[in-house]
């Protein structure tokens, strides 16, 4: 390792530790000697100067927090000296120029891809089975449990459980202490796909609790981000489960296709249980109709597509004290070569942007763009404040252990996911990415609410920064994961993909990182790689019902 600290921005008035440092060691920072006054956790921080109450504490060049009580220098920043803070904004004047990276190396580079009728291309080819309302939630498990191993997309494991070894302990009168000692776990084999349909990855059965119930605007949403879904180019059609009596009505799933893509062409089979003769028949007129979809679905063939057809979804969850570090900033400019290249990348969680978003408002290409986004930012705020709640108690107490002790400071090193390039336009809940560019979207900071959003959004390709670790996946948009630490990348190598550890080492650069995220991208694109949450099945699926999830 290279350096044992490091000062993010130059005028930040805290330190990062990039090692575990104990009580009294004496750390040499740009000439100066700094004594540690107590233990100092690796990723956390600590005081460059000593601080008076009330004093700002400044990170990554803006303000993160306020301190409580006076702080020596050497002290550990910490949620007993310092509370959340942000900087005040306004609608100011545009960002005029960007200095793109240099993108000689991804010229006239090219994924395979499945090309749809509205021009955009797909990195995979699903076929969707989705219900309306909760109420058909086990007509689609009964589904999935009837096609899935048959038609050669059950899930890859690596192991097995041995339940059958449990229940014969038990009944040979084995102890609880003896169960709990058993070795259960088996090494499986990998799944053979004998698959009917070599052009179909697979068939994906989602499940929800709306549809009915809530309010009237709740139904209306899910219907929009369900028609995000279906008219997604990772998707080649669609079997539909209605009860009959739901808000969510299949009438406001069309109008939303429809206000899509007027030109709608894809293969959709919408089934009502409730006008059914049993619910047998209804399952089985569902699975046949499926399985017709599938030989529609595997007439389409991985053509050449540019890199311009990419759609990349930014995301964080289970950060810690090095994402703002490491994984977050290479991501960025993972962001920015494919903005550069013509592509588009969506970074969403608003409440993750909070304390930053003079930055986010000045590098909107537009007065209009950054209007919306002071007004989506400033109504979540306040709702979230109505509802008792706010953007401070962001943090969770995962984040918080690994030293993001404030939502300011979390948002300012999550932000960074976003890269240096305008912003091209501000999107709603379900509003589509359209133009070439970064888009900001409004979704929570919950991690499968947002990449649920991001999906539904457009993007083809989703890229998740973890610090901590999650087994989050998303059923249509190949997720990638991101550690920012290379001990987290050697203890969870099985849900990782890519370790950003090796910048906080000193090892790579973040360009020399971001570039390689990008190779990984164009094979995961091109399916010559699936990611770790597609091998595990990890497709989660969560709408947002509008109400305060931070």
């Amino acid at each position: 390792m290279k350096n044992i600290v490091l000062k993010v921005h130059p005028s930040d008035n805290i330190i990062v530790a990039l090692k575990d440092f104990e009580a009294g060691e004496e750390v040499i920072f740009q000439e100066a000697s700094i004594q540690l006054l107590e233990n100092i956790p690796i990723k956390h921080k600590f005081a460059e100067r000593d601080f008076a109450e009330g004093e700002t504490i400044i990170m990554y060049g803006v303000t993160v927090g306020k301190a409580t009580r006076p702080i020596p220098k050497g002290s550990r920043i910490s949620t007993e000296n310092v509370v959340h803070s942000s900087n005040a904004y306004s609608i100011q004047e545009q960002q005029a120029d960007w200095n793109a990276p240099d993108i000689s190396r991804f010229a006239n580079r090219s994924f395979m891809g499945y090309h749809r009728a509205d021009g955009k291309v797909g990195t995979r080819n699903y076929w969707l089975v989705i219900p309306l309302v909760f109420c058909e939630n086990r007509n689609i498990k009964i589904m999935q449990e009837a096609m899935s191993e048959k038609l050669g997309y059950a899930t890859d494991r690596d192991f097995s459980v041995d339940v059958d070894y449990l229940i014969q302990q038990y009944k040979g009168g084995a102890s609880a202490s003896q169960i709990l000692e058993s070795e259960i776990i088996k090494s499986g084999t990998d799944i053979q796909r004998n698959r009917l349909f070599p052009n179909v990855d697979g068939i994906r059965f989602l499940t929800h609790d709306g549809g009915c119930g809530g309010i009237r605007q709740d139904s209306e949403t899910l219907c929009r981000l369900l028609a995000g879904y279906i008219t997604h180019p990772n998707v080649a059609g669609a079997t539909i489960l209605s009860l009959g009596c739901q808000n969510a009505q299949y009438i406001l799933l069309e109008r939303a296709i429809n206000d899509l893509n007027k030109d709608f062409d894809k293969p959709l089979f919408v089934l009502e249980q409730q006008k059914s003769s049993s619910e047998r028949a209804f399952i089985a007129e569902a699975v046949k109709k499926t399985f017709v979809g599938l030989t529609k679905a595997n007439e389409f063939r991985r053509k050449p597509a540019p890199l311009s057809a990419l759609s990349l979804g930014l995301e964080c969850g289970g950060s810690d004290g090095f994402s703002g570090i490491s994984a977050n900033p290479a991501l960025g400019y993972t962001s920015d070569l494919l903005v550069a290249l013509g592509g588009k990348a969506i970074l969403s969680e608003f409440p993750e942007l909070n304390g930053v978003e003079q930055e986010l408002i000045n590098r909107c290409a537009t007065q209009e763009e950054a209007r919306k986004f002071t007004e989506l930012m400033r109504t979540y705020a306040r709702r979230a404040e109505e509802a008792g709640s706010g953007f401070d108690m962001n943090p969770s107490p995962g984040n918080i252990k690994d030293g993001l002790i404030t939502d300011a400071m979390k948002s300012a090193g999550a932000a960074k996911k976003g890269g240096t390039s305008p912003v091209v336009s501000v999107l709603d809940y379900t509003e589509q990415a359209e133009k070439p560019g970064l888009h900001l979207l409004c979704t929570p900071g919950n991690d499968v609410e947002s990449t649920t959003g991001l999906a539904g959004s457009g993007a083809n390709l989703i890229v998740f920064t973890t610090g901590l670790g999650t087994p989050t996946g998303n059923p249509i948009a190949p997720t990638l994961k991101m550690s920012s630490n290379t001990a987290l990348a050697q203890r969870m190598a099985d849900i990782i993909d890519i370790n950003a550890g090796t910048v906080i080492t000193g090892e790579h650069t973040i360009e020399e990182k971001g570039e390689e995220l990008l190779e990984l991208l164009i094979k995961i694109a091109s399916g010559d790689q699936q990611t770790q949450a597609e091998r595990l099945g990890q497709n989660d699926f969560i709408p947002w019902k509008r109400g305060i999830s931070l």
